[in-house]
Order: structure tokens, then C-alpha cells, then sequence
């Protein structure tokens, strides 16, 4: 294989040497322990004559807490994308998926050091080829220097600070350096999504635009994310000239925020913005937001754009006054093969797929399409392969004309919608791409 060399303490902090000890307990049971003068056994994960090679493909997702809905849409999306490549009579090799939580029960959200252990974990593992994940930015803060230094490749449906990728106003001064530790530079960390520097702002053009927004009171979960996306929403607004009424962080252990939402409705906004997700409370945030009368809409980010944050908030109290952005299109909007995998994704889960399913089945397609164009079990080739995406057009997203991964990792399709939610569903009002 093209992979560096594992540094040896990490490998052994990370269970390779039980790892290794379990390959050869399970040789020895199938013929006993080779004798010195014989040659070189077996390793774990060598093909057997006559039989494909393995390439495991993992992900790390918070699979326990509120955001497992969602997450089990991209799992699903992920395992169609392998069931497909494995149903193709011609493919090289055999896929071996897992699906890892980078989320504890304590915390019912991910956790940083779980997130580390999956990162170190799948570095350790020599027939790991791609890590597709994290779900949260703050995440991908932690595994990506861990990954970059064993040259991984990751590719995420979700995670959008763009700090993680490249320098515009507003990310710190050491990004995204600090996540590329390799000399010299190469870049290893991509994604389907578009990134919050294109969200924040057009939230707040639509909050203009179409909302007719003067005055606006903006909330954050202080996290990455949440407080990034707060922020550039408010760079935006102030452009636009907007009367920014309030800015603040909020307390995510807190139970319920009426005394919150009293002080926010004293200053009568038009609007109000919440940079998190159903995670970090938005749900209540936005209960709490009408049982205390205030009467203008709320507007929030992709974090809430999933069928928990209905449900945590109550379909009847966001009827019709409830905005969420996503990056990229609802499901309901696909043509051509995203209509496809809609289709498919009903017929085998009975049930409609949540927006990021779309964004698991692009990761694994472009994945598997570089496993392909490299040809063999490489994690440098596959590496550059899946860097190296143009026009890419065999997933659910990006139609006839495709979509590219530009130099630092980002897609080109440039998309956001907003949506209503309305009868309990997001109803999509508008599309904009950049």
C-alpha cells in the first residue's frame, strides 16, 4: 500500500497492537502459528488467492442524542451508495462500511474525544481507505489534523464553517492551517456542502428581500457553528442596513428561556435569528418564542433542518412563521438521478429521506468513484483521486452539468434554499446559487 507509516506510539494508544494480536489468534485457529522458516504469513486484511481485496470505508456521526435522525438518513445514504457499487458485477473490490458514533450517552451530542478516538482509530486501521464524517464543525476541528497527518482522505456531508478550509473575513487568523499539519501542505478534507459564507449572508438577504426585515435580534449556540453563523448573518445584515437590536450567546444547559424571549420581545424585532442547531436548543428556542407572544418570524440555519427540530418545538408553533435555510436543495426539488435516489431511498426505508441523506450518498459516490479511478487499495491515490472530482455527476446532487471539488476541498455548487415550515413539513420558498 502508498500509505505512510503509522506513527508507532499513536498506533499502539490505539489498539493496533490488540488489533494485530486478534488477526493472528484468528490465523492460528485455521492452521496454527507459521513456523519461522516459512514464509512471510498473512496480514489482517490481505486478500485470500483468488478473492477481492477489502477497502473499509468508515464514517463518524453523532449516532446518539437528538441528531440521530438525521444521522440514520446519511448512514442510509451511505449504504445505498455501497450496495450499488457492490451490486456491479465488474467491482474490484469488496466494500466494508461501518458506521461509528462520535456521540456518548452523557453528552447526547458528539464528543470530542470520541470523535479523536474514531479519527486515530480509523489512521490505526490499514484497510481504512476514506472517513467520511464529522456532522459538526467543531468536530472536524478534532479529527482532521489527525487525519491529514496520516494523509486519510475525509470527505463530510454537513460540516460547514469555512474556516476549516480556507481564509475569508471572520475565520481565525491560524485557519485553516492549523488543520493541515503535514509539510509540506496537502490538502485531505473535502465536502458536498456549501460552506456558512455563502448561508449566513443570503439568510440575510432573505430576511430583506423577502421578509422585509428592519430590525433583528440575533441568538447563537457559541459553538463553531451556531456563533460563526451568527455572525457572518449579522456581517450581512448590517450591509444591509439592518438594526441589529440584540446579539448574544445563550446558555445551551438551560431547561426553557422565557425570561430570554422577554427581553427580546421589549425590543419589538422584525425577526429573529438563531445560529445553532436542534441540538443546542433551537427547538425550545423557538417554543419558548411563541408562548411568550412575540409575534415576528424566526429564521435559522441547516442545524435545525430536520424533522427533530419539528418535533422538539412543536409543528404548531412554527407553522407558517418558521424559516430554515439549507445548503443545497430539499429533497422535493431533485431532478434526474436525485429524483432517483428519492425514489429508491422511499422504496427500501419507507419513509422520505431527510435533507442530508442527499449529502451521505454524494460522500460514498465520490468515494467510490475514486476507489475506481485509482484501481488500487491506496489511501494516497484515493486520496488524490477524490481531490482531484470534476463534474461530477453519478450522485444526487449537482444535475446534468455536475459538480467539482475546488483546491481547498469545497464543492463548486454553490446552493442554498429556504424553506417554510408549514403543516409540520419544510416547503421550499427559494432557491438561490451563487
Amino acid at each position: 500500500m502508498g500509505n505512510r507509516k503509522i506513527d508507532r506510539r499513536k498506533f499502539l494508544a490505539t489498539g493496533g497492537v490488540a488489533a494485530v494480536g486478534a488477526g493472528v489468534l484468528a490465523l492460528s485457529g485455521c492452521g496454527g502459528t507459521p513456523k519461522p522458516t516459512e514464509k512471510e504469513a498473512p496480514k489482517p486484511g490481505d486478500p485470500t488467492p483468488g478473492t477481492k481485496e477489502t477497502i473499509r470505508i468508515v464514517s463518524s456521526l453523532p449516532r446518539t442524542g437528538s441528531a440521530r435522525g438525521q444521522t440514520n438518513t446519511i448512514v442510509n445514504g451511505i449504504q445505498m451508495a455501497v450496495e450499488e457499487y457492490m451490486a456491479d458485477a465488474n467491482s474490484k473490490f469488496v466494500i466494508d462500511y461501518k458506521d461509528w458514533d462520535d456521540a456518548t450517552a452523557a453528552s447526547g451530542s458528539w464528543d470530542g474525544p470520541t470523535e479523536k478516538a474514531n479519527a486515530q482509530k480509523a489512521v490505526a486501521d490499514p484497510d481504512v481507505m476514506a472517513y467520511i464524517g464529522p456532522y459538526n464543525s467543531n468536530a472536524a476541528k478534532i479529527s482532521m489534523p489527525e487525519l491529514n497527518e496520516a494523509g486519510l482522505v475525509q470527505v463530510s456531508p454537513a460540516v460547514t464553517w469555512p474556516g476549516l478550509t480556507k481564509k475569508i473575513k471572520g475565520v481565525a487568523p491560524d485557519e485553516p492551517e492549523k488543520y493541515q499539519p503535514f509539510k509540506p501542505k496537502r490538502v485531505h478534507f473535502c465536502r458536498v456542502c456549501t460552506t456558512d459564507d455563502l448561508q449566513g449572508p443570503l439568510a440575510a438577504d432573505f430576511a430583506a428581500e423577502e421578509l422585509k426585515v428592519k430590525k433583528v435580534y440575533i441568538l447563537n449556540d457559541k459553538e463553531l457553528y451556531g456563533e460563526g453563523l451568527a455572525k457572518l448573518f449579522r456581517q450581512r445584515a448590517e450591509e444591509l442596513k439592518m438594526e441589529i437590536v440584540g446579539d448574544e450567546g445563550i446558555d445551551t444547559a438551560a431547561v426553557e428561556y422565557g425570561g430570554l424571549m422577554t427581553k427580546i420581545k421589549g425590543t419589538n424585532p422584525d425577526l429573529v435569528y438563531f445560529g445553532g442547531t436542534t441540538q443546542s436548543k433551537g427547538g425550545q428556542i423557538a417554543k419558548d418564542l411563541v408562548k411568550s407572544g412575540l409575534m415576528c418570524p424566526m429564521l435559522a440555519p441547516d442545524g435545525c433542518y430536520e424533522q427533530a427540530f419539528i418535533d422538539s418545538a412543536g409543528a404548531a408553533n412554527l407553522n407558517n412563521r418558521t424559516y430554515v435555510t439549507i445548503v443545497g436543495l430539499d429533497p422535493s426539488q431533485l431532478t434526474g438521478k436525485g429524483a432517483e435516489f428519492v425514489k429508491k431511498y422511499k422504496e427500501k426505508f419507507k419513509t422520505d429521506p431527510e435533507a442530508f441523506a442527499l449529502y451521505g450518498y454524494e460522500c460514498a459516490k465520490v468515494v467510490l468513484a475514486a476507489i475506481i479511478k485509482a484501481g488500487k487499495k491506496d489511501r494516497e491515490e484515493i486520496r488524490k483521486a477524490v481531490l482531484a472530482t470534476k463534474s461530477f455527476t453519478d450522485g444526487a446532487v449537482g444535475g446534468a452539468e455536475g459538480w467539482s471539488f475546488d483546491r481547498n476541498g469545497d464543492t463548486t455548487l454553490r446552493q442554498v434554499t429556504v424553506s417554510r415550515v408549514e403543516g409540520g413539513k419544510f416547503i421550499p420558498k427559494k432557491t438561490i446559487t451563487k
